[in-house]
């Protein structure tokens, strides 16, 4: 790992440990840097090589077939982990939160029927 993953891992654990972010997380043909099953979220840590045309073709194409599996990409350069890891963790977790948004309740409120008024809550 390099440092910038370094401690990003470190702070995945300690910040979010009920994510359960795994570390070079294979999904399908890829290993993503950081992936959240649940939440269906890989996060990616990139050097300088990645503005190379092969690197972004490949980086593109990796995005794609991660897009259809229903996974959402989180690209930052090790710069941005290194000097700022706070508003990395903040962009993680808004990204986290907005999926679960989208998600419906495993367990939704009853809706009321037409002229029944609100549903009452039972103890």
């Amino acid at each position: 790992m390099t440092d910038a993953e370094r401690k990003l891992w470190w702070r995945l654990r300690s910040d979010f440990p009920e994510l359960h972010f795994r570390r070079q997380a294979p999904v399908g043909p890829y290993f993503a840097d950081f992936a959240c099953h649940k939440s269906r979220v890989v996060v990616e840590v990139d050097g300088g090589q990645h503005m190379l045309a092969d690197h972004a073709a490949k980086d593109s194409a990796r995005e794609a077939y991660l897009a259809r599996h229903g996974y959402r990409v989180l690209r930052f350069w090790n710069n941005d982990v290194l000097k700022n890891i706070d508003g990395v963790l903040a962009a993680i977790h808004d990204e986290v939160m907005r999926g679960s948004q989208d998600a419906p309740h495993p367990r939704p409120l009853p809706t009321a029927s037409r002229g029944e008024g609100s549903p009452r809550a039972e103890c």
